[in-house]
């Protein structure tokens, strides 16, 4: 008897909070993502899964990596790139769905440094040609934005010579922001929103680098063509269209996507 009157006050509880939709016990839908929303994103996602009563799955890495995977099969349902170029092509290739391609959000590019290094970030890209510093973390331009956008404006200030033996690669902008956390690296050319994250705020100080000194960060998030739950797909592409959680994206210092 006790037990069925404990199972009775769970399954009581269960059905207690309104506004939110019961879990779905389908498979989760399959997101890759950028690594420069890895703060920013979960709660975007958790707030969907609340509504929609659904699960998502966050896999965060390089765009350009995400990009050949999916080219080769992955089994991603949704790709939110840092470079809506990506998305673009994949358009296309006939591998996304006609008309679900969305720029959702702009990035930023900040000039970071730990707070205990002594190095004045105030200075700007500038403070990169100085001896003291020795490595500097950039994410792989050969397959990240941010890194072809931290190159760019290395270039645009006439100081990519000087401290191209210096840079540190990371496979993405979120491993690039690590190794400057860490003290791997002196100095990193990172995402603002990384530079916004808990972790990263408590330690370290930035300097916005100036958005005319490197290609604009366009980003873009499209359906996969492959993807065996498209409806729930599109709803959640619909639902990064919304005020919550373009204010969301906002608090880590994206600037809005275009329309």
């Amino acid at each position: 008897m006790r037990l069925l009157l404990l199972a009775a006050l769970v399954a009581g509880a269960g059905t207690a909070h309104s506004g939110r939709a019961p879990i779905d016990a389908s498979p989760p839908l399959a997101v890759a993502a950028a690594a420069d929303l890895q703060s920013a994103l979960p709660p975007i996602a958790a707030q969907f899964e609340r509504e929609s009563g659904h699960h998502v799955n966050l896999t965060f890495g390089s765009s350009g990596n995400f990009y050949t995977q999916i080219q080769n099969g992955a089994p991603f349902d949704v790709f939110l790139s840092a470079d809506i170029d990506y998305p673009r092509r994949l358009e296309a290739d006939g591998l996304a769905e006609p008309g679900s391609l969305y720029e959702y959000a702009a990035g930023r590019l900040v000039l970071w440094v730990r707070t205990d290094s002594g190095l004045d970030v105030r200075r700007g890209l500038a403070l990169l040609a100085d001896a003291s510093v020795r490595r500097i973390a950039v994410a792989n331009p050969a397959h990240a934005p941010y890194g072809r956008a931290a190159v760019a404006a290395l270039q645009h200030a006439g100081l990519y010579d000087v401290t191209r033996p210096k840079l540190v690669l990371g496979e993405n902008i979120s491993q690039a922001a690590h190794f400057a956390q860490s003290g791997n690296a002196d100095a990193g050319v990172i995402a603002l929103s990384l530079a916004l994250a808990p972790g990263m705020k408590a330690v370290g100080r930035y300097y916005e680098i100036a958005d005319g000194s490197y290609p604009p960060i366009a980003q873009g998030v499209i359906v996969i063509g492959a993807s065996k739950q498209k409806t729930l797909a599109h709803q959640l592409v619909d639902y990064l269209k919304t005020p919550a959680a373009k204010s969301q994206l906002e608090s880590f210092g994206f600037a809005a996507g275009r329309p």
